[in-house]
């Protein structure tokens, strides 16, 4: 055994603490004002934007740049977005029911029901991931019809239109913005818009929040217009109008089982005694593999919501909306390093109460994000029914299979190039396709299919080709003669 010597501490022991001390004082003042000097030059600069901005579009750019400093303020002085782990409670029973246990309405109701009813698609995505440079409603989907056309076929009512808030993107170094004018036909890449979280402030802005309230609409349904399976659906409606419980939810978040597709999801968690939208950018890093566990969280956030339209406007009016600010990190095409600031829509959860989750078929969330994605929406696996698609008969499984396509049909221009016409996929498992591939039409996939050109190689699938459980490599060119 060896022997161990006290510990003697040295007589300036103390002053080493004062001294750390002091430096560790220093340094939270020295960052406290930091964050103050970038908060008042942003404001400066926000100022001399407005300045610039034509008079027509005064009151609606103040709007968004007051909107943006106050996002910008909690940017730099509220702490990471965090949560303290241990603090996460279990969900309560009935915080989540199951859509299964929801009943549809009478006949005689209905009508009187889906006039209470608002629904509001979040069109924001502008395509970015798949080579778009305008909206991504407009891609075409089937039948030649975008996703713009889809949802007017669905609502084929009245049709109203707001817009988000324009805000300045900032420079990663400087934190200070990247647009020197307002002025809407100069440095489009300065602007952007905050996530559908601004949705809540510009529906209110535009004055149709008040304005449906007074024609009596109670909810509204909002999505995002590329999710394909975001209809309206009368047993939700239901849940929420009839019965006892008629009109006590305030918030109500569509959710559905989690598979390993979906690890980076956000879901619902109970925090601090509210129910709350937990994402992956507010994980601890050291429990980043305990979020994505299906095990431990086994459904995630489908971003369909249902919200009663006096509370939200409730909220709004109290100053009590309280969403997490979401840092995006992008680099512009000249290079320059540049922050957004945004906010998620269902991060508003929290702020409602009578909040629930409700976990719906996978049907329901269908959304297209890449040409992986809009590859299957347009293949024979979905049938289109009355402007919705819905999962073909002829499938022998409820799941989808899982597809993924290489780089070079990452833009949607040259995924349409590559396939003559879209395969037969209903009894595909499993797609992975690498390099310079093209497909001739009719081609037939089934099981697992695995297509590898490698680098200065071209696989051409001929017309008409029947591939089940294949994996094809080289080189396989088909020559017009």
């Amino acid at each position: 055994m060896m022997d161990t010597a006290p510990t003697t501490l040295p007589r300036n022991f103390d002053r080493y603490n004062e001294v750390f001390d002091h430096q560790r004082k220093t340094s939270i003042e020295c960052k406290n004002l930091t964050k103050k000097d970038a908060q008042k030059q942003l404001t400066f600069e926000l100022q001399n934007l407005l300045h610039t901005c034509p008079r027509h579009l005064r009151e609606a750019a103040e709007s968004d740049l007051n909107a943006f400093e106050k996002l910008f303020g909690r940017f730099v002085n509220e702490p990471g977005p965090c949560v303290e782990w241990d603090n996460i409670q279990k969900l309560e029973e009935g915080t989540v029911p199951k859509y299964s246990e929801l009943q549809g309405p009478e006949a005689s109701t209905v009508k009187a029901m889906l006039n209470k009813l608002v629904v509001v698609k979040l069109n924001g995505g502008l395509g970015t991931s798949m080579g778009c440079q305008g909206p991504k409603s407009i891609i075409p989907v089937r039948s030649d019809l975008t996703f713009l056309d889809l949802t007017v076929q669905q609502i084929e009512v009245d049709m109203y239109t707001f817009n988000q808030s324009r805000c300045p993107r900032i420079n990663k170094e400087s934190l200070m913005p990247i647009p020197r004018t307002c002025a809407e036909d100069d440095n489009l890449e300065g602007w952007y818009p905050p996530g559908h979280g601004d949705f809540y402030q510009s529906f209110y802005n535009c004055g149709l929040l008040d304005w449906f309230i007074s024609q009596g609409k109670e909810y509204v349904f909002v999505s995002n217009i590329d999710n394909l399976g975001a209809t309206v659906n009368l047993s939700i409606l239901n849940f929420l109008l009839g019965g006892q419980r008629a009109g006590q939810c305030h918030f109500l978040m569509e959710v559905t089982d989690k598979t390993r597709a979906d690890v980076k999801g956000g879901t619902l968690i109970k925090y601090e005694n509210k129910l709350r939208l937990l994402e992956i950018a507010q994980v601890p890093k050291d429990h980043i593999d305990d979020f994505k566990s299906v095990k431990t969280f086994k459904i995630f956030n489908t971003n369909n919501l249902w919200i009663k339209l006096k509370a939200m406007m409730e909220v709004l009016v109290n100053g009590e909306l309280d969403m997490e600010v979401i840092v995006n990190h992008k680099t512009l095409d000249n290079g320059l390093n540049i922050i957004q600031l945004e906010q998620a829509v269902g991060g508003a959860v929290k702020c409602f109460s009578g909040s629930l989750g409700l976990n719906v078929p996978r049907s329901r969330f269908l959304p297209v994000k890449k040409t992986d994605d809009l590859l299957l929406v347009m293949s024979n696996l979905y049938c289109l029914q009355q402007a919705t698609l819905s999962m073909s008969p002829l499938r022998m499984f409820d799941t989808t299979p899982l597809v993924k396509l290489g780089s070079q049909f990452g833009r949607v221009q040259d995924f349409v190039r590559r396939f003559s016409s879209i395969p037969d996929m209903l009894e595909l498992d499993h797609l992975s396709v690498s390099g310079d591939v093209t497909f001739g039409k009719g081609v037939v996939l089934k099981g697992t299919v695995i297509i590898i050109a490698n680098h200065g190689d071209r696989i051409d699938i001929p017309a008409g080709a029947i591939l089940e459980n294949k994996i094809v490599s080289g080189n396989l060119r088909i020559l017009d003669h």
